[in-house]
């Protein structure tokens, strides 16, 4: 098979090649004939958790070992000159997670020394990607429901509090028992048609103006030590880098305060508030990220992070639909109005719980969406 060749200008030239492999959603590094890693775009800093000061330089067979990669394969293509792609390979990453991958290697020459192109093609993310946008579905239907439910209920309760309104003032001056009786219906009535409305959630973003995203953690944080008098530990662990985003402020307060205050409730159903119970505030950019069928090239992550008992498995993959709780007093409603408010946001909220670890994660396009 007759080897690649690029022109070194092509793949390294900052007009074209590094701005072509930078924006790629393709994991790239460069290896050396030595395995010696010379180049990654930042698609494969995002997939690997490195950044590329630390990677560059050093050996693709110390930074792989213990992976499923196999390197002598790599070698193999070095002096052949062929390529070959492997699937559904495991790789050990430097925060101790591990990530699926397929990946390809290439070889080609450039400047006149042999050298690999290793590209990964994440399985994570394309899993990731199927998974929300049939949650995505899911929560859409779920709420074409709920608004056609909603209508239907709420047309007899306007006619039960015209009724209830009639009947008091005919009984005024009488009974003073029976008056309390219509009190107590338009009262119910009154009740239900509020529940009704926050179960559809909001319907449209507010006013829509540039957010400090910590100015929006700092607010929840301090509503929630206030509720729990002082007992919630909150550990803030924010990246000061992140530029404002476009969104509507109390939308986004109330989101996060529901995501926060479900974290807060379930300490307190395991009796942890003052006793070692902590709520984790950390907020990350993240590169090319897809948000059902968007591609954004930059997003804002804020993750909510407790050490409570975790999610019941029975509910694990539903508790964004409405009137799902894990506890006997909840109403269900928080998770699914922050989820309505975020993705007016053209944002998504996730979820992964363990026993001793019930991360929420909140993702907020920077930089407007593209397909």
């Amino acid at each position: 098979m007759e080897k690649v060749i690029l022109d070194t200008e092509t793949l390294v030239s900052p007009p074209l090649g590094l701005h072509l492999l930078e924006n790629l959603s393709t994991s790239v590094l460069l290896l050396d004939s030595n395995l010696t890693v010379t180049y990654l775009n930042a698609s494969a800093e995002n997939l690997l958790t490195v950044s590329a000061n630390r990677i560059c330089g050093s050996s693709a067979e110390a930074f792989f070992a213990g992976s499923d990669m196999h390197l002598g394969a790599l070698r193999k293509a070095m002096s052949s000159g062929r390529p070959f792609t492997e699937r559904k390979v495991t790789i050990f990453l430097p925060d101790h997670n591990q990530i699926v991958v397929d990946y390809t290697v290439t070889p080609i020459q450039l400047g006149g020394e042999k050298m690999l192109i290793l590209e990964l093609q994440g399985m994570d993310r394309i899993m990731r990607i199927n998974k929300e946008e049939a949650m995505l579905s899911a929560h859409k239907t779920s709420k074409n429901l709920i608004r056609n439910l909603a209508h239907e209920i709420k047309n007899p309760l306007g006619g039960i509090r015209g009724a209830a309104q009639l009947l008091a003032s005919e009984l005024e001056g009488n009974d003073p028992e029976l008056r309390e009786y219509t009190d107590i219906i338009t009262s119910e009535v009154e009740r239900l048609s509020k529940l009704v409305d926050r179960m559809l959630g909001p319907n449209k973003p507010g006013r829509m103006v540039p957010v400090n995203i910590h100015v929006v953690t700092e607010k929840v944080a301090a509503l929630v030590k206030a509720e729990t008098q002082g007992e919630l530990h909150v550990i803030r662990d924010y990246d000061p880098s992140i530029p404002e985003i476009l969104g509507d402020r109390e939308q986004l307060i109330q989101a996060v305060l529901n995501v926060v205050r479900n974290a807060m409730q379930s300490l307190n159903g395991a009796g942890m508030l003052g006793k070692g119970g902590a709520i984790r505030l950390r907020t990350r950019i993240q590169r090319h990220v897809t948000i059902g069928k968007n591609y954004h090239r930059v997003v804002c992550r804020l993750d909510v992070i407790d050490n409570g008992p975790g999610i019941s498995p029975d509910i694990a993959e539903r508790i964004f639909y409405p009137m799902i709780s894990g506890r006997a007093e909840g109403t269900g409603l928080g998770l699914s109005i922050a989820q309505s408010a975020i993705n007016l946001h053209h944002g998504l909220i996730e979820c992964d719980s363990r026993r001793g670890h019930t991360q929420f994660s909140i993702y907020l396009p920077i930089e407007p969406d593209s397909e």
